[in-house]
């Protein structure tokens, strides 16, 4: 993972982190996966919170200068959301969830 992804990375968990979200991990997938260099997933509290903090993020990835690629005007109510920067993909998941899909598990947890 280049320079500038895993610097982008870092603002975006750090923004994660002042947004209440919570076991923040970025995971390096550049060698395991072809479409992406970066995961970042966090856990939400709730589905409330999943919304604002997709609301707001996308704002932050416009400050940053990354291009989201699957904008929703309204961020789906099942507990998980996607949000495709290209080389850097944010999960925003509850608990339940993340616990059920262990990305980090399945990736390897090459956490940076």
């Amino acid at each position: 993972m280049n320079e500038l992804v895993l610097g982008n990375a870092k603002m975006i968990a750090q923004f994660l982190e002042d947004h209440k979200c919570k076991d923040i991990s970025v995971l390096d997938v550049s060698e395991e996966c072809s479409w992406a260099d970066c995961f970042i997933i966090a856990t939400v509290s709730s589905v409330g919170h999943l919304r604002g903090v997709a609301h707001e993020l996308w704002g932050e990835l416009n400050t940053i200068g990354l291009e989201v690629a699957n904008r929703h005007k309204k961020p789906s109510g099942d507990g998980w959301e996607l949000v495709d920067c290209g080389d850097i993909v944010i999960h925003l998941m509850s608990s339940e969830l993340r616990e059920f899909y262990s990305l980090e598990k399945l990736w390897q947890k090459r956490e940076l």
